[in-house]
């Protein structure tokens, strides 16, 4: 129990110091960086409108070091996290991310490994601590998917009252974009942004679907491409659209009442070994000691962990039916 003690006590340190001390190593002040852009660049002659609701200049870099910020730029891989942040509704650029998410692993591998003299169980703590930041992105982006088709059946009846008013498509996204709430308002004003400076219809659409992954927003979109291509009953196309979406959301809600069972049994399955392991270790500290002192304890504990974790991904994946 003093072991575990100290390994939660030391991993919280580290966590802890991670976090504030990359914040104040890696957040440069914003005023400061506005001010600079604005000395080095000469702002073109705008619109009332554009000087009032628009900023100056977009900051596409991907880190404020710029050592990591070039670094960055040679990840063939960057485009996929930055739309990853992006789904999540995350605006911090992906540099001081991965640079917290690599100081977390190293602290805790140090920490842990100074405690218990083990490679093998610090590389694990190590690879736990150091995944928070990308499975939290994982959960956000979750969370903010599922708001957006919850609540995207309304937009498009909003969208197909707009156009039956008398208002134009891109007027009618617009619409969207003010009357609704987040995310459903801040991507529609994307889309409607996109297309109103200059980008094709079909690409602001493209965009869209790229930014929010779901098939329902697919259908949309290549509803309103097919439509503005052809022609049609844009008003009646929206509104049988909206109707096909709500019956998948329905067919979904009952798919997941009838896998309720399996999902709870998966959930048990998966918590069952670590739980029997805490409750075994307060009642009989002794009984389980080994498997935190002894190397082959801890190799077996660790390989245990690892095929739980292949053991819980597999039962999760055959429980997750897609509609």
């Amino acid at each position: 129990m003093t072991m575990a003690l100290a390994l939660s006590v030391m991993i919280g340190i580290a966590i802890t110091v991670a976090v504030f001390g990359f914040i104040w190593i890696g957040s440069p002040n914003r005023v400061q960086q506005i001010a600079r852009r604005l000395e080095e660049s000469t702002p073109p002659r705008r619109s009332l409108e554009a000087s009032a609701g628009a900023p100056l200049f977009r900051d596409e870099g991907l880190s404020a070091l710029p050592w990591l910020d070039r670094a960055l730029g040679n990840w063939s891989k960057i485009g996929d996290f930055q739309m990853l942040l992006a789904q999540a509704g995350i605006e911090t650029k992906p540099g001081k991310l991965l640079l917290t998410t690599g100081v977390m692993a190293v602290l805790s591998y140090l920490i842990v490994y100074s405690f218990f003299g083990s490679v093998l169980m610090a590389a694990g703590v190590a690879v736990v601590i150091g995944s928070i930041p990308i499975v939290t992105i994982w959960y956000r982006r979750r969370a903010r998917l599922r708001a957006f088709e919850k609540n995207f059946p309304e937009a498009i009846d909003l969208l197909a009252r707009a156009v039956r008013a008398g208002h134009a498509l891109y007027n009618g996204i617009e619409i969207v974009g003010q009357e609704t709430n987040e995310p459903l308002s801040g991507e529609f004003r994307k889309t409607f942004e996109e297309q109103r400076l200059g980008l094709e219809f079909r690409e602001a659409l493209v965009n869209l679907t790229r930014r929010v992954p779901l098939q329902d927003v697919k259908f949309f979109a290549a509803a309103l491409t097919i439509q503005d291509e052809t022609g049609g009953n844009l008003a009646e196309i929206l509104a049988n659209l909206a109707a096909t979406v709500r019956e998948r959301f329905k067919i979904r809600g009952d798919v997941r009442v009838k896998t309720a069972q399996g999902r709870m049994t998966a959930a048990i399955l998966t918590s069952l070994p670590p739980s029997m392991l805490i409750l075994l270790n307060f009642l009989n500290p002794g009984y389980s000691r080994l498997l935190f002192t002894d190397p082959y304890g801890i190799t077996a504990l660790t390989v245990a962990g690892t095929l739980q974790l292949i053991g819980a991904v597999i039962l999760w994946r055959i429980v997750d039916i897609d509609v």
